[in-house]
């Protein structure tokens, strides 16, 4: 009888200690964040032709972002993943601040500018827990698939797409950052925060561009440059697009891994980079837009990415265009999208289609 009792007394006390562990309060936990940018890449627009190839991060200006959209999610067992908070907040350029950026990539000591926020997280004294953030910042507000409120999983986080088909996206990708899904730290994401190391984190993410840069530059020799009043026996560039760009659902988080569009014939043209009119542009210039890349696939690229880059020229009004595509080959595994300057020297007008070139990065 004795022993009975001594095991109505252990279970009494073990439903005691569960029914405290059930019962355990929680608290309303802000964690800190901090999104940065690249300082030499945020100030008013400014989209001026130049003469000559220049640093991206130091010879253009970009738009504050003015909306911040960011995810936490929590990792609940070795394959699973839920949504633990996410948020859209609408910002001001006064948001943003000035400083240096001092976490953990080699940008450290790099000049840049940071939005300071708190999310809030429901906590346990005894909740342990791993993390990761993923942000987006943009200055225009961005339409996504699938819908923000819709998303739930970890798959639905890193296939997350946001829509280019507006004219207003495709003519402000460059003011688009993301956090990249392959952005790694001591060989872990670099928005990865747990418990373990710290019990309230701090979170430092440094966004980057999701569109990438096509610089071009352009010469024709003073020997063969069109004169005025002999026409005929010169050259001039009269016009320049670039067409074919990509205009379907972009990745936000996977940047390099786009893929071909179903109807390219369908594709954004970015038109009248140079005209007729622009007689300071017929011989030399620069220009540089942002665009999408995007993943040529099949058995001969197998292991490699491609982005293709169509460009439209006319010389000397004739109706004649030159029409190279230039394609960038990157490994599979890169982590930013490329920078890809195009140089063309003029010394004939131009007539027919030229084979594709390949760029081996």
């Amino acid at each position: 009888m004795r022993d009975r009792k001594g095991y109505i007394v252990l279970l009494l006390l073990a439903l005691v200690l569960a029914g405290c562990k059930t019962n355990e309060p929680s608290e309303t936990i802000g964690i800190p964040v901090s999104i940065c940018l690249a300082a030499n890449e945020v100030h008013a627009a400014n989209h001026a032709m130049r003469r000559a190839i220049g640093d991206p991060g130091t010879t253009e200006k970009y738009l504050f972002p003015h909306h911040l959209y960011f995810i936490v999610m929590r990792q609940t067992d070795p394959t699973t993943w839920t949504v633990w908070t996410q948020e859209h907040r609408t910002l001001t350029d006064g948001d943003w601040i000035p400083g240096r950026y001092e976490w953990n990539l080699p940008t450290t000591g790099d000049s840049i500018y940071r939005y300071d926020a708190e999310i809030t997280m429901l906590l346990t004294s005894s909740d342990k827990f791993v993390g990761h953030v993923y942000a987006i910042a943009s200055a225009e507000e961005l339409t996504f698939n699938p819908s923000w409120d819709a998303i739930s999983s970890m798959s639905d986080v890193l296939n997350l797409t946001f829509s280019t088909a507006s004219d207003a996206i495709q003519k402000n990708l460059q003011h688009i950052y993301t956090s990249p899904y392959n952005l790694k730290v001591d060989g872990a994401y670099y928005g990865s925060f747990d418990s373990e190391h710290q019990r309230v984190p701090h979170i430092n993410m440094l966004l980057y561009h999701v569109a990438a840069k096509v610089d071009i530059n352009w010469y024709v020799p003073t020997d063969k440059r069109y004169d005025k009043v002999t026409p005929a026996n010169g050259i001039r560039l009269t016009h320049m697009d670039a067409v074919e760009l990509f205009n379907g659902n972009a990745y936000c988080f996977k940047p390099m891994r786009n893929q071909l569009p179903a109807k390219l014939t369908s594709g954004y043209d970015l038109t009248n980079i140079v005209t007729a009119t622009d007689e300071g542009l017929w011989w030399e210039g620069r220009s540089y837009f942002y665009t999408i890349p995007y993943v040529v696939t099949g058995a001969a690229v197998e292991g490699k990415v491609y982005f293709p880059l169509q460009m439209k020229m006319e010389t000397n009004s004739s109706g004649n265009y030159y029409l190279p595509t230039l394609n960038l080959k990157v490994d599979t595994t890169a982590v930013f999208v490329p920078w890809l300057r195009a140089n063309f020297n003029i010394n004939a007008p131009l007539t027919a289609k030229e084979e594709t070139k390949t760029i081996d990065n």
